[in-house]
């Protein structure tokens, strides 16, 4: 019984610790552009998922924040050339519910 609760709360504490980083991101002009913001967000160690729209300028990232943080994700934003602004953080994987931005 202790191991099964055990394992319940692990799980409980993996997802409780994704969170979702809606960023502004300047400077794209042409798809090349979001392929390579989305790459750079891809390779950075805790992300999980990234959304990158041309048409809104938005990214939308899934991150786990014992893995990394928005200042590393603003930092990848960055090394391809392009400005980051954070607009909002979701507590938990919200991907899915964000296909509005």
């Amino acid at each position: 019984m202790k191991k099964l609760l055990a394992i319940v709360l692990f799980a409980f504490s993996i997802s409780y610790a994704l969170e979702t980083a809606i960023i502004e991101v300047d400077g794209m002009t042409c798809p090349l552009c979001t392929t390579a913001v989305k790459h750079s967000l891809k390779m950075t160690p805790g992300v999980k998922k990234v959304k990158v729209r041309l048409n809104t300028k938005l990214a939308t990232v899934v991150f786990d924040e014992n893995k990394t943080s928005v200042k590393k994700l603003l930092h990848a934003i960055e090394v391809v050339g392009y400005k980051g602004k954070l607009l909002k953080i979701l507590k938990g994987d919200k991907y899915e519910s964000t296909n509005s931005f």
